[in-house]
């Protein structure tokens, strides 16, 4: 029974993620598709694992005996997504380390990290309260109204928390290597995080010069992991022009959280119910 619920599971997973389709309009319902495609999957696997390895390797459970082939299994799955989990936090500690052993500067009365290098970069590195690290050359190229986009931007990355929560997805994207669309999915979510920091900055400056403060920073090359770091240019090149589009068109009406949204997600726990049954 426990294989059962394992390959069932696993069988949800798949099919979810194979017949996945990047959503189309605004960016807001893009986000909640994007984000329920993304990780709905590695969730009801995991609860799924964590379910059978809770109820052990001995008992009946729908007057069927369990084995601990089963119970093996989903301890497989549990160390390796635990092992992936702990090989991510190892990466961004490297990169949080690095940006820390930047000097401090102050800009415009907040404290900066700035990077010696002539390359273009502006990203916040850190875990829930990350820091702002900016390069030498974005300082000495970009004008201080470019300059102060690029901070709005930054802002707005640092609002959304952005580095925690994209800790955690990119955990989940380690996980589900294995699951079809994984990396385009990932790399919407991405573009979205992006174009979300880009509206927020649109409302603080003038979009124009953020649209043009894309045009120079985004064409750089990367310097950072993007472990514990949301950086100006993370989405890549090839998503410029959607994001200058998004900022030359008229902004659009944030909506209000809905809570309902995200009810879905506690399917991905309905594995854990099963405990009551085991006997």
């Amino acid at each position: 029974m426990h294989l059962l619920m394992i390959l069932t599971a696993v069988t949800v997973a798949y099919s979810l993620r194979y017949f996945a389709n990047i959503p189309q309009g605004n960016w807001h319902l893009r986000w909640e598709r994007t984000l329920f495609l993304f990780l709905f999957p590695p969730l009801l696997i995991f609860m799924t694992a964590t379910a059978v390895v809770c109820m052990g390797t001995q008992g009946k459970m729908g007057g069927m005996y369990t084995n601990s082939s089963s119970y093996l299994l989903a301890l497989i799955f549990l160390v390796l997504f635990n092992i992936l989990g702990i090989k991510l936090t190892f990466q961004g500690w490297k990169s949080i380390k690095s940006a820390r052993q930047c000097p401090q500067i102050n800009l415009a009365g907040k404290q900066v990290r700035l990077l010696q290098t002539a390359a273009l970069f502006a990203g916040q590195m850190g875990f829930w309260q990350p820091e702002l690290v900016l390069s030498q050359g974005l300082l000495d190229t970009l004008s201080p109204a470019h300059l102060e986009s690029v901070l709005a931007h930054e802002q707005g990355h640092y609002q959304y928390r952005d580095t925690f929560w994209f800790f955690w997805l990119g955990w989940m994207r380690s996980c589900t290597a294995c699951l079809p669309n994984t990396e385009s999915l990932w790399q919407e979510l991405l573009m979205l995080r992006e174009l979300r920091a880009d509206s927020y900055a649109a409302s603080q400056v003038d979009p124009l010069v953020l649209a043009e403060s894309l045009l120079l920073v985004v064409n750089s090359q990367p310097l950072a992991s993007e472990v514990c770091c949301a950086a100006l240019g993370s989405s890549g090149v090839d998503r410029l022009e959607q994001r200058i589009d998004a900022l030359l068109t008229p902004p659009e009406t944030t909506p209000e959280a809905q809570l309902q949204s995200w009810h879905i997600f506690l399917f991905a726990f309905l594995p854990l119910l099963t405990v009551v049954f085991h006997t």
